[in-house]
């Protein structure tokens, strides 16, 4: 039992478990913003644009029947009121309101996505600017201050520029030891080649 619970508590203090709670928790709030932004901003608005355009005072009026019902009076007679409950229909409101809730949704989603791989890359760039230890030693050594900054970009410059030169000499130099090894110790596709060579010299 003690073992159970040792496991368990290693379950829920892991990273990722944190994070999906988190996640979950601001998922929630966030779709009450999203909510809210459709049902209280952009829905008055269509509202609005439908009333000029179609007639309609509201997205809850946008049916096309299949088949109506109409509510009886206390005679059972059918009145003039549509029974929605035994009607059949399609509601267009409740799909155009679907997909302003995802349209909404997914541009927050791609501006926040957008936002922290923005934030990834500077964090990385400026890691990748911050000197090493060994660096600012060897700078040190050189007698280069780290104050100035022109001077230590030229140096970081010239060194990455001759261990450029250094990493090509060094491919240079294998391909050439791979190309003599070839030579003193050929395949059978090499000596293939230099018979179909010697043939048509003849």
């Amino acid at each position: 039992m003690k073992k159970f619970f040792e496991e368990f508590k290693k379950f829920i203090t892991r990273g990722n478990v944190l994070d999906m709670a988190v996640g979950v928790i601001v998922g929630g709030a966030f779709t009450a913003i999203v909510n809210g932004l459709s049902n209280f901003v952009l829905k008055p608005l269509i509202n609005w644009f439908l009333a000029l355009i179609l007639g309609k005072d509201a997205l809850s009026e946008l049916f096309t029947f299949l088949r109506k019902a109409y509510v009886l009076d206390e005679a059972g007679v059918a009145t003039d009121v549509i029974d929605l409950a035994n009607s059949i229909y399609i509601d267009w409101g409740s799909l155009i309101n679907a997909i302003i809730n995802f349209i909404i949704t997914a541009f927050v989603l791609f501006v926040i996505v957008k936002t922290m791989n923005k934030l990834k890359e500077e964090n990385a760039e400026a890691q990748s600017k911050r000197l090493s230890k060994e660096t600012k030693k060897e700078l040190k050594a050189n007698g280069i201050k780290l104050s100035d900054k022109e001077a230590v970009k030229a140096y970081l410059d010239k060194k990455a520029e001759k261990e450029a030169e250094e990493k090509a000499k060094a491919e240079a130099e294998a391909q050439e030891a791979a190309r003599l090894e070839r030579e003193a110790n050929p395949t059978a596709e090499d000596l293939l080649k230099k018979i179909v060579v010697l043939l048509e010299n003849k």
